[in-house]
């Protein structure tokens, strides 16, 4: 059975920093790409962050460049993000989807991922 489980949200201060993972179970992480994405109520989910399957190829959002990185460690079936300097307005639902090919041009689409985790809460207040 597919499965991916996220972790590591919680509260943080504005400008702490906080690693997400991404456990996967049921299919071989090295064959698929895998994407961050976030949600707050009341608005789409949008693409945080994407990395490929093939040459770890990272894609990241405007809002995020700098400050988050996105890495994957196959050996241990997990992909992380690393979120650094974290503003209030990075308050959100975090998931982490998987799909078998990634485009440049479509990494923040969401229903081109073909499994997905329950997601995990990041609060950034004080």
């Amino acid at each position: 059975q597919v499965r991916l489980v996220e972790s590591g949200g919680g509260l943080v201060q504005p400008g702490g920093s906080l690693r997400l993972s991404c456990a996967a179970s049921g299919f071989q992480l090295d064959y698929y790409a895998i994407g961050w994405f976030r949600q707050v109520p009341g608005k789409e989910r949008e693409g945080v962050a994407s990395i490929s399957s093939s040459d770890s190829s990272t894609y990241y959002a405007d809002s995020v460049k700098g400050r988050f990185t996105i890495s994957r460690d196959n050996a241990n079936n997990t992909v992380y993000l690393q979120m650094n300097s974290l503003k209030p307005e990075d308050t959100a639902d975090y998931y982490c989807a998987a799909r078998r090919r990634l485009y440049a041009a479509t990494w923040p689409v969401t229903h081109f991922y073909d499994y997905w985790g329950q997601g995990t809460q990041v609060t950034v207040s004080s």
